[in-house]
């Protein structure tokens, strides 16, 4: 028998973290996992859940404090805004960017705003794939993803994650020579720990092949970087505290 690439330890610390980072997808979301109101003063980030193309751009949906006015940032450029209904739901539209944008999400009531720790990317105006990258955690993609949404590496440990359905049937993925199977949860999103690789080397999950490219060269370089690495998009980029990190977009099928 195979020795197995994923410790259990690790991998129930590491999947419940990347699992209370990632956000289900359903478009109106159970009670449990509204965004929650502010708390003693403190305000708390919107929820993006969805993107879809409207004539001449995109529209994104989410949760939020009810009232509350939603801002999409980004270092340069004008800021997209719109504000929750008494539901707490949101949406902002926006014309379509040429080429790249990161964007850095933001809740404002009253007096007070908070930045959330992720960040939304839109890769070639849309055209590519619109997802939500997360710091140490698992990136949640927005469009049409394949089997294997995203990869996300740190040089020391990788991160693969995608969607199927809802609770559905064990997923198995093989890496290196080795195997494992993760269940989807309620949503499901399912994640799962990988051995570092500097790559390129090939990841199956559910019996079709993914090649993951590696973190390509300059990935210590500051901002951050978008290009086509094999069949998918890399791209390099740095979160709230600094670190750097690596996030592979497969292609869709």
């Amino acid at each position: 028998m195979k020795r197995a690439m994923f410790g259990k330890a690790a991998i129930a610390v590491l999947l419940c973290v990347a699992n209370a980072a990632c956000s289900p997808p359903a478009p109106v979301a159970a009670e449990k996992d509204r965004a929650p109101a502010a708390v003693g003063g403190w305000t708390r980030p919107p929820m993006i859940r969805s993107v879809r193309r409207v004539p001449g751009g995109l529209a994104f949906s989410g949760e939020a404090e009810p009232g509350a006015r939603v801002v999409l940032r980004s270092d340069s450029g004008p800021a997209h805004a719109a504000a929750a209904d008494d539901q707490g739901r949101f949406e902002i539209r926006m014309v379509a960017p040429t080429g790249d944008l990161l964007l850095r999400p933001e809740i404002q009531v009253g007096q007070d705003a908070a930045p959330a720790p992720e960040r939304l990317l839109i890769v070639a105006g849309g055209q590519g794939p619109v997802a939500i990258l997360r710091a140490g955690g698992a990136t949640r993609r927005l469009d049409r993803a394949p089997a294997l949404g995203a990869v996300d590496s740190d040089g020391r440990m990788r991160l693969v994650s995608g969607r199927s359905a809802p609770a559905g049937e064990p997923i198995d993925l093989q890496a290196g020579g080795e195997s494992g199977r993760v269940t989807p949860d309620a949503a499901g999103l399912w994640s799962l720990v990988l051995t570092p690789s500097t790559g390129p080397d090939e990841i199956r999950v559910g019996g079709r092949a993914f090649v993951w490219p590696g973190e390509g060269a300059g990935v210590a370089d500051a901002g951050t970087r978008v290009e086509r690495a094999g069949a998918g998009w890399r791209v390099v980029w740095s979160g709230p505290a600094g670190g750097r990190q690596t996030t592979w977009l497969p292609d869709p099928e």
